[in-house]
């Protein structure tokens, strides 16, 4: 699978891992260059709390384009750490 996003790919791997129709790409999987921390968390009942990065590609910025769960609650212990993208991300075979 990839992860495109201004027709770059930002993430590839054939170890994703789909939880509610998001492919989670393990965290060794994802080009580092493209990715910056950002303040934002959200909350989920069962996966627990979301921490999340924007995407930076050929100077655009995609805010908050992806997400991780890097303390999951015990029902969600398989993407411990993997990225999920929305806000424009294609995720492609």
């Amino acid at each position: 699978m990839k992860a495109i996003w201004n027709n770059i790919v930002v993430a590839e791997s054939n170890d994703t891992v789909v939880v509610e129709n998001n492919h989670y790409f393990p965290a060794d999987s994802i080009k580092r260059e493209y990715f910056e921390d950002s303040i934002a968390h959200t909350s989920c009942p069962w996966k627990g709390r979301a921490s999340y990065y924007s995407l930076r590609v050929e100077g655009e910025l995609n805010k908050d384009a992806a997400w991780y769960y890097p303390e999951p609650k015990e029902a969600a212990t398989n993407i411990k750490d993997s990225v999920a993208f929305w806000k424009g991300v294609q995720i492609v075979a």
